[in-house]
Parts: C-alpha cells; structure tokens; sequence
C-alpha cells in the first residue's frame, strides 16, 4: 500500500473504469510503474511467489502488462511476452508465440472484472500453453473471481464500484472523469 501512496497512484473522486463501472477510488498503475525501483520490488513479489513453479514464459496485456511481463520474466530468467486487442480478443503477434505445453504465468497490473487476464488465458490456451498462475500488482475486484489457477496479488484492496444507472456520484452530479490512456 505504501508504494501505491508514495507514488500518488491513489485518486479520489467520480471515475469511469476500463470495465464502463464507475468508483470513487481510481488506483493509477502508471503512477507506480514510471518508478522503476517501485515496479522492481512489487514484481519482485510476484516473482518470489511463482519462483518455484518452473515458469517458462511470462505474459500480460497492453500496456501495463508489457512492463510487468518484462519485470517478472527478467526476474525469473525466462522470457516475456505481451498480447494485444484485435477486436474482442488479444492476440499474440510480433513474434511472440508460446509452444504447447509451455509453462505460463499470466501477469496484469489491476484486476477489476478479469476481463483482460480471461482473454489472455483464452488466448494461452488456444496456443495450447500450460497457464501456472496469475500475478497481479493490484487486485480491486469487489467479488473474487475463481481463474482455476493460483492468483497471486501484492496488494487487495475493496473498492466501491457501481452500474452506472445505480451510481451515487451520478445522481450527486459530481463529474465523472475518464482517467489513463484510452480516451475514446
């Protein structure tokens, strides 16, 4: 938690997540991940937890993902890989591919829904990869969603989210605010 609030990744207001949810708390990975010390320790977590797991490959989504696969794969000695949205899915290119049977660690920065890491593991199981676990730097989902392999997160945390037709702040007119990357 202390590195979250060092890094200022802790906001408050009325926020529109990457799921169409909105919260008052909205948790600013990039905050954290423009902190090369702070990605290291926190990734470090993760890479202790699965050490002994005979990880062969790591992988995560655009774009937060990229640095963690990178951070966790570096660690661990293995290589890592990023999947991109191609429509509904995230697809593996430049590249990257994973063989079957490979021994997978999916990683994510904030795990909300679990729609990014659901795609992910579709995607590793299509290639026919062996997916070992989940590491997550943040884990804010309000009910805990079962992956069928182990979830490890550095930091859990309950945060309000709501539908938006059932949102407080809406109903407050307190502005919402779309944060990161994605604008559109």
């Amino acid at each position: 938690m202390q590195i979250f609030k060092d890094a200022g990744a802790v906001l408050e207001g009325h926020f529109l997540l990457a799921s169409g949810l909105h919260s008052p708390v909205y948790w600013e990975k990039f905050r954290v991940l423009q902190y090369p010390n702070y990605t290291e320790k926190l990734c470090k977590l993760i890479a202790r937890h699965f050490r002994s797991n005979d990880i062969q490959v790591v992988a995560g989504p655009t774009t937060g993902g990229i640095i963690l696969a990178f951070e966790v794969a570096r660690q661990l000695g293995v290589k890592g890989i990023f999947a991109e949205k191609e429509g509904e899915e995230r697809v593996f290119r430049r590249g990257f591919t994973i063989k079957p049977g490979e021994r997978v660690l999916i990683v994510d920065d904030v795990l909300t829904t679990g729609g990014s890491i659901t795609e992910i593991m579709k995607t590793v199981r299509k290639l026919e990869g062996n997916i070992i676990g989940i590491g997550v730097l943040l884990d804010r989902s309000e009910q805990k969603k079962d992956f069928d392999v182990p979830l490890f997160s550095c930091l859990s945390v309950t945060t309000t989210i709501y539908k938006p037709a059932e949102c407080p702040l809406c109903a407050a007119g307190i502005p919402l605010v779309k944060p990161g990357g994605s604008q559109t």
